[in-house]
C-alpha cells in the first residue's frame, strides 16, 4: 500500500503584505500632488503673464520672516521622525525629562508646536499684507500666492488635527500596538508630504522671485 505524502506547511514562505492604512495613504498623497501641482501650474501662468507685476509685488515679501518660519516647518519634518521612531519601538510615553527618553506622544506634541507656530506666523504675514493693500482680490499676484500658500495652511492645520488624534488615542488605549504604531507613522508621511511641498512654494515664492 502507497502513502501519499501531503506536503508540509511547516516552513513554508511568509507572504509579508503592505499595510492596508499605508497603502492607501500613500495612494491619497498621490491625488493630493496632483492637486498641488495644479496650484503651482495656475501660479507659473499667471507669473508668465505679468513678470512686471510679480516681481513690483514679491518686492513687498517678507524674506527674512518667511526663512525662520519655514525652518521651524521643517525642524518639525525632524521631530515628527523622532516620533515615528519612537513609536516603531512602541513607546508611546517618555521614561525620562531628557529628548533621549521621550516618546512618540512627547515628540508629536513638540511637532504640534513647531507647525502651529508656523500656521500662526503664516496668519501674521497674511495680516501684514493686507494693511500694505495686498488682498486675495486686488491682483493677480496676490490672488495666485494666498491660493497656493492659503491651500496649504489648511493643510498644515489638518496635520495639526491629525497630530493630536494620534497622540489623544495613545492615551485612550490601554496598550500601544501596532495598530497605533500604524497610525502614527501614517500621519508623518503626510506631516513630511505638507513639508516638502512647502519648500517648494518657498522656493518658487520667495528666493525665485
Amino acid at each position: 500500500m502507497t502513502s501519499t505524502l501531503l506536503p508540509s506547511t511547516a516552513h513554508a514562505p511568509v507572504i509579508n503584505r503592505p499595510n492596508p492604512v499605508a497603502v492607501g495613504t500613500i495612494v491619497w498623497l498621490g491625488s493630493e500632488v496632483m492637486f498641488f501641482a495644479g496650484l503651482f501650474a495656475i501660479y507659473f501662468t499667471l507669473r508668465s503673464m505679468s513678470p512686471g507685476l510679480w516681481s513690483a509685488e514679491a518686492a513687498k515679501l517678507n524674506f527674512g520672516f518667511s526663512l525662520t518660519n519655514t525652518i521651524i516647518l521643517v525642524l518639525s519634518s525632524v521631530t515628527c521622525q523622532f516620533g515615528v521612531l519612537a513609536a516603531e519601538r512602541l513607546q508611546p510615553n517618555g521614561t525620562g525629562w531628557k529628548p533621549s527618553q521621550w516618546g512618540m506622544v512627547e515628540w508629536y506634541f513638540l511637532s504640534f508646536i513647531m507647525g502651529a507656530i508656523f500656521v500662526a506666523g503664516q496668519v501674521w504675514e497674511y495680516a501684514s499684507l493686507v494693511s500694505e493693500g495686498i488682498a486675495f482680490n486686488t491682483n493677480a499676484y496676490s490672488s495666485a500666492f494666498f491660493l497656493t500658500t492659503g491651500f496649504h495652511g489648511l493643510h498644515v492645520t489638518g496635520g495639526l488635527v491629525a497630530f493630536l488624534l494620534v497622540i489623544g488615542r495613545a492615551f485612550a488605549v490601554k496598550k500601544f500596538g501596532h495598530k497605533e504604531a500604524t497610525s502614527a507613522i501614517v500621519v508623518s508621511y503626510y506631516w513630511h508630504f505638507v513639508d516638502v511641498v512647502w519648500i517648494a512654494l518657498f522656493i518658487f515664492i520667495y528666493i525665485l522671485k
